[in-house]
């Protein structure tokens, strides 16, 4: 026997290391600095196997890959596993089915996630005010202001006179303005601007943009800076709602009529005018109800009073109507309601 190992010993001299090896990490006396990188056992370890044991190393080898993978890939061996080898003739795609129910499960653009409405007469009475105007949808109309230079009543005696020279459907009063005709606060009207930028007054808290883009909006004075930016712009105030909240501080006091601008900080926007009332309670009206099946993000007072004037015309259904008191004065800006195809 100790022949037989001799002579296995001189021709393997991997497995004299191999059997030192276990008897030093047996005894405590194992020095793993003396031992061959693990790249280099794995080798010793199959050329001190006999053929036969190195076949079967191999054998399990390959069971352990197979059973881990689930898949043989070798090619042309013609080795056969328990489990049925995955074959593809061309890179896996996506079916058009499961593509379909992909594209359908993402998100609609915000903008865009609220059907378009055509405009729409609106007359209603909410604790004890009356409303009266037109709700429209911005992705298919656009209100457009009419300035004039030359002061009040220099091109329009009225809306009704805007309305039918500009083809619009809709027409009431702009912005304020001084005894003297000029704009209480910036405007830009077909891309040309008047008045002077209104940092104090109360009447000049709100704008009413619409932006290079094409895209209105109702905004807080503080939180504009770019006149620049905007291809429309007119500054009235105060606002009445904002971000879907009540406004403090709203006066309480002087009752009149009232020209508003309501939107739903979407597309969804109504221009009217109210009976008479204080903007307090038309204030406290707006936060709790709406003239609208949709509720008001933001709203804005514009000029008011004997400036009070609406017209609506006979292409819109309940139209044609007209409304403008018998003291009314003539104003120097108009808001005007047109399709965004028309000129």
């Amino acid at each position: 026997m100790g022949k037989k190992r001799a002579v296995w010993e001189q021709h393997h001299p991997t497995f004299l290391w191999k059997i030192q090896s276990g008897h030093r990490h047996k005894h405590g006396t194992r020095n793993t600095q003396s031992q061959p990188p693990s790249n280099e056992r794995t080798l010793i370890a199959l050329r001190g196997l006999d053929p036969l044991n190195r076949g079967v190393h191999l054998f399990r080898k390959i069971t352990s890959l197979t059973s881990t993978l689930k898949i043989i890939g070798i090619l042309g061996t013609g080795v056969l596993c328990a489990c049925q080898p995955l074959q593809y003739s061309e890179p896996l795609r996506l079916s058009k089915k499961a593509s379909v129910v992909k594209e359908a499960t993402l998100p609609a653009a915000k903008e865009n996630s609220s059907p378009e409405i055509t405009p729409r007469v609106v007359n209603i009475t909410l604790s004890g005010i009356r409303f009266e105007g037109v709700t429209f949808d911005t992705r298919t109309h656009q209100l457009r202001i009419i300035d004039q230079a030359g002061g009040p009543n220099s091109e329009y005696p009225n809306a009704r006179s805007v309305a039918s020279q500009t083809g619009a459907i809709v027409a009431t009063n702009g912005g304020f303005f001084t005894p003297e005709g000029a704009p209480l606060g910036s405007v830009i009207a077909a891309g040309k601007r008047s008045g002077n930028w209104n940092s104090k007054s109360s009447l000049g808290s709100g704008i009413y943009r619409i932006n290079a883009q094409g895209r209105a909006s109702i905004s807080r004075r503080t939180s504009f800076s770019n006149i620049a930016s905007s291809i429309e712009l007119l500054q009235a105030g105060p606002l009445l709602i904002e971000n879907y909240g009540p406004i403090g501080g709203l006066s309480p006091d002087r009752s009149a009529a009232r020209t508003i601008l309501l939107n739903d900080g979407k597309d969804y926007w109504w221009i009217g005018i109210t009976s008479p009332c204080s903007l307090a309670s038309l204030g406290n009206t707006l936060s709790q109800a709406s003239p609208t099946e949709w509720r008001i993000a933001n709203a804005l007072n514009l000029d008011g009073g004997r400036s009070t004037e609406l017209y609506i015309s006979p292409e819109l259904r309940g139209g044609p109507i007209e409304r403008r008191g018998f003291f009314n004065r003539p104003v120097r800006n108009f808001l005007i309601l047109k399709t965004k195809s028309s000129p």
